[in-house]
């Protein structure tokens, strides 16, 4: 039998508080705007990604999260540990390979930046 889980004002406030997010955000964030523990934020992220109403993804060593799929992709420059965030336009060449579709991905795309050359 699943466990049916009750509506908490705890809940009900960092539903509301992960609104005024417009894209990712991780569980200080929600502290920082919540005020509430982070056992309380970590046990409500867990639930939530459990039940596919939010996406987790990690980043620069942490877990964000977000309300939709979304595509998250980081190019890390070797010398410097910099990270920069950059948006795909097209997987079309991963198409053939891969045996189903495609609902969103993380890509990591290490090397040396131009201003390290």
């Amino acid at each position: 039998m699943p466990k049916i889980s009750r509506q908490t004002k705890q809940k009900e406030q960092l539903s509301l508080v992960i609104r005024k997010f417009p894209s990712f955000f991780n569980a200080k964030d929600l502290e920082d705007e919540s005020r509430l523990s982070l056992a309380t934020i970590y046990r409500y992220l867990k639930a939530e990604v459990a039940a596919g109403n939010l996406f987790s993804y990690a980043c620069e060593g942490q877990t964000i999260y977000s309300t939709t799929k979304r595509s998250h992709c980081h190019y890390i420059c070797e010398k410097t540990g910099r990270i920069t965030h950059f948006d795909v336009d097209s997987l079309d060449f991963l198409k053939k390979k891969i045996p189903g579709s495609i609902e969103s991905f993380q890509i990591e795309v290490r090397g040396v930046c131009s201003s390290c050359k």
